[in-house]
């Protein structure tokens, strides 16, 4: 999926690229939404989805969502740290499909992306990587199409490696991909999880078929 983020915040363009990366989201940032606008216009554009702030130079972000409503019927989240009601409300009447304030949890702008998403395609979105599956609108993951009995955390945990076969992750990367509501995770915690995801997935950590220990750093999942 190809994701249009119109952001003038260069950190944040850089924070959301990165974090929506792992989730199989190609983001392409402008941090001027004349562009943008222009780009999504272009006769090659397959963007699937907009993801707009409001606080922007040269036009503000209503207008910019007016623009595009006007010329396309692509699904528009409003990401901005303009929270007020009566914001959200001019942003739904010009077209926004969602809103979104800031500050909020990149995982929360992804689970909004695919909800809109499933409804515009009606498809489910399953990716599949050698014997396992990962459904990211259920939060499941199936090993040969039976589906893995995961805690919240180890579901997490385990998406973070299937999106990154044969990359070295370090505790502190597992941790900071956590987010804040596991802030407090501690290095021998990430290790339990992985062992009993291993367990469920029948890996024998002396001899990993899946996820292989990487000495002094971290771990590795052998896509």
């Amino acid at each position: 999926m190809k994701i249009l983020l119109i952001e003038d915040d260069l950190d944040m363009q850089e924070l959301l690229i990165d974090y929506l990366k792992h989730y199989d989201y190609e983001v392409i940032a402008y941090a001027s939404p004349l562009s943008a606008i222009k780009a999504l216009k272009a006769p090659s554009s397959d963007y699937h989805l907009v993801v707009l702030d409001l606080m922007l130079p040269e036009l503000d972000g209503f207008d910019v969502c007016q623009r595009i409503r006007e010329k396309s019927d692509i699904p528009i989240i409003i990401s901005s740290a303009r929270g007020n009601l009566g914001d959200k409300i001019v942003a739904f009447d010009y077209g926004a499909d969602d809103y979104l304030a800031k500050p909020y949890e990149p995982r929360e702008l992804v689970m909004r992306m695919n909800a809109i998403l499933r409804r515009v395609t009606h498809k489910v979105h399953v990716k599949k990587v050698g014997e396992f599956e990962i459904d990211e609108d259920k939060m499941q993951i199936s090993q040969e199409h039976t589906v893995l009995n995961l805690t919240k955390i180890e579901y997490e945990i385990f998406s973070l490696f299937l999106n990154n076969p044969n990359k070295i992750l370090s505790r502190e990367s597992i941790a900071n991909y956590l987010g804040s509501d596991y802030h407090n995770i501690k290095d021998r915690a990430i290790d339990m999880h992985i062992s009993n995801i291993r367990n469920k997935i029948f890996d024998d950590s002396k001899s990993a078929k899946y996820i292989k220990s990487v000495w002094g750093i971290g771990y590795k999942f052998i896509g």
